[in-house]
């Protein structure tokens, strides 16, 4: 049979990690349970320790240090990664891990915006997440529902193949980006989404980590899609210089001072000129590295 863990991030859910461990002991009776505690200090520890399921300390707080823990110390077929906060429905997970492990994916995610109301996601949320993920689809050329879920399924080749870096929140953007460049195949599935028991606190601060999440994407943009990134500074700082022309040979000048005009077509001509050079040193250094990276995988086989 295929090996299948679950593994999930807490910290401070004494209000609800209990639940969440019977309720996957439940549906998954033949899975190991795994609790990755990122320094609680209230009695999450415990619980979960009276529940018999491993327990795993990450000092490094933030849930990305989590994630990146989870896949150093697992290694199996199917990895299920689910929030402690008892948002997400235990009953969901045979339809996530389906396509993991029929090979028909490598990262399964749990979409709760196809299914979201007011009550499990407030208005300002799915806002907020309905404007990254709009914005990282239009950016990388992709067509995601749910680029922040929490509920997702991992294979054993998206374990030992994706690297993870950014330490909070925004790990789940970068998890579905990386396993993009890394030639993955993503599939998402609508499952059912609560709101947090009224005593349970959130962990999540919206204008911080969606501030976050989209400095992230661009981090990832300029690593991985460096012409798109500095060609449009190029074609920017280019656009700007030949306004600033134009405005100049006019008689009137639009109003403005000759002196400034000429100002900044000096400035944003050469400007233009550095960022294509940029785009396109990087581009050719990126396509190299890929070649190689290919070239590794066979030799591996």
């Amino acid at each position: 049979m295929p090996s299948i863990v679950v593994a999930i991030p807490c910290y401070n859910e004494e209000k609800t990690i209990a639940k969440v461990i019977q309720d996957f002991k439940r549906i998954l009776p033949e899975a190991q349970i795994y609790v990755f505690d990122n320094n609680s200090t209230d009695a999450s520890v415990y619980l979960a320790q009276q529940a018999q399921v491993k327990l795993i300390k990450v000092r490094k707080q933030g849930k990305g240090h989590v994630l990146q823990a989870m896949f150093e110390s697992i290694s199996c077929d199917a990895l299920v990664c689910v929030d402690g906060d008892d948002t997400y429905c235990a009953e969901d997970v045979t339809k996530l891990l389906s396509p993991i492990l029929s090979g028909e994916a490598d990262m399964v995610v749990g979409d709760r915006l196809k299914n979201a109301n007011a009550q499990s996601i407030v208005q300002l949320h799915q806002i907020g997440n309905r404007l990254i993920v709009n914005t990282i689809n239009y950016v990388f050329k992709t067509q995601f529902e749910d680029i922040l879920s929490g509920y997702r399924v991992f294979s054993r080749h998206f374990q030992k193949n994706v690297p993870l870096i950014t330490p909070g929140f925004e790990i789940e953007t970068e998890l579905t980006l990386q396993a993009l460049e890394a030639g993955m195949v993503v599939e998402e599935i609508p499952v059912g989404y609560r709101k947090r028991p009224t005593d349970s606190v959130s962990k999540l601060r919206p204008f911080r980590d969606g501030l976050r999440i989209m400095f992230t994407a661009a981090m990832l943009l300029r690593d991985h899609y460096p012409l798109r990134l500095y060609g449009a500074i190029s074609l920017g700082c280019f656009s700007v210089a030949v306004v600033a022309a134009i405005l100049k040979i006019m008689p009137s000048h639009g109003g403005i001072h000759e002196t400034f005009l000429a100002g900044l077509i000096l400035l944003f001509v050469p400007m233009s000129a550095i960022a294509l050079g940029m785009a396109l040193i990087l581009s050719a250094v990126n396509t190299r590295l890929k070649e190689m990276n290919q070239l590794n995988k066979r030799n591996r086989h």
